[in-house]
């Protein structure tokens, strides 16, 4: 299986006019605690991702939290915001099981939105793609902390490799071109926060690429 992009030597902190490509935030995660949540997970009914043209394989959904006038609605829209301006957004009741998960977003000092795991099968891949507005100078933050991954995944942002671990939580600007390719035999688990980028949060996705943020382990 080809790479959907060029791979380029250059860091995955490099900047953009909008801001930098990516950025790992030095906030703990607690890793074990997490992946045994989301193990418990595993027999429950996930969704295949709607935007079926943007993937070859496996790719599905667990949503955690949606728009609340979604909440009792189809799991369709209750894992996908559809370009609804709605404000309000509420804590699904799987989300009340997770106890680790919700530690890991209390640490988060910005206005939470959409809440999802997302699984990406092995051999399969996202091909490249804009979500248009979801970067900071839009007020927008996606977040990213791998809960299974591993070298034979890519995570690539408008050519350059991000170098996820399970256990970090990662920024990226998902306005940039970007695409994921699955080369192992397990599947790609992270868990994807999307938030309203308030200064506290810009804060910390540029205090590392400044130098600032001194390294933390992930939580074990």
């Amino acid at each position: 299986m080809s790479l959907p992009m060029d791979l380029e030597a250059r860091p995955a902190g490099a900047r953009t006019p909008r801001g930098p490509l990516s950025s790992r935030l030095g906030i703990p995660v607690p890793i074990a605690a997490l992946q045994d949540e989301v193990s418990q997970l595993m027999v429950r009914s996930w969704l295949p991702h709607v935007n079926r043209a943007d993937y070859d394989g496996a790719w599905d959904v667990m949503p955690l939290r949606c728009q609340r006038q979604h909440a009792g609605a189809h799991p369709i829209l209750q894992g996908f915001a559809l370009n609804d301006p709605a404000q309000a957004w509420d804590d699904l009741p799987v989300l009340h099981t997770c106890p680790a998960v919700r530690q890991l977003l209390s640490r988060l000092e910005c206005r939470l939105k959409s809440v999802r795991l997302m699984r990406l099968h092995a051999g399969a891949s996202i091909r490249p793609h804009r979500d248009a507005g979801l970067h900071l100078g839009c007020g927008e933050a996606r977040l990213h902390v791998p809960v299974w991954t591993n070298p034979d995944v890519h995570f690539l942002v408008a050519g350059h490799e991000v170098p996820m671990r399970e256990g970090e939580l990662w920024y990226f600007n998902a306005d940039e071109v970007h695409a994921v390719v699955n080369r192992s035999q397990a599947a790609r688990t992270h868990l994807v926060i999307d938030c309203e980028a308030n200064p506290w949060l810009v804060r910390r996705i540029h205090d590392l690429l400044r130098g600032h943020l001194c390294q933390e382990a992930p939580e074990r």
